[in-house]
């Protein structure tokens, strides 16, 4: 992944919770690993077929396997 957004979001505490248990037990992704693997299989089963989604989506789960 070349350039970054940052973006601020609420989400609903019992997710939060979930997130950090995730986390806790998967030490090597990240929070930011997580959501653009999320945002980008929404958008990538949801958008318009966008490629790149699907680049994003692939690389935020293998790009990390070394």
């Amino acid at each position: 992944m070349n350039a970054t957004v940052s973006i601020l979001t609420e989400i609903p505490e019992e997710l939060h919770e979930s997130l950090k248990i995730y986390l806790e037990s998967h030490p090597t992704w990240d929070q930011d690993r997580v959501f653009t693997a999320a945002l980008s299989l929404f958008l990538l089963q949801n958008g318009n077929g966008d490629r790149r989604a699907a680049r994003v989506y692939l690389e935020s789960l293998f790009h990390h396997c070394n």
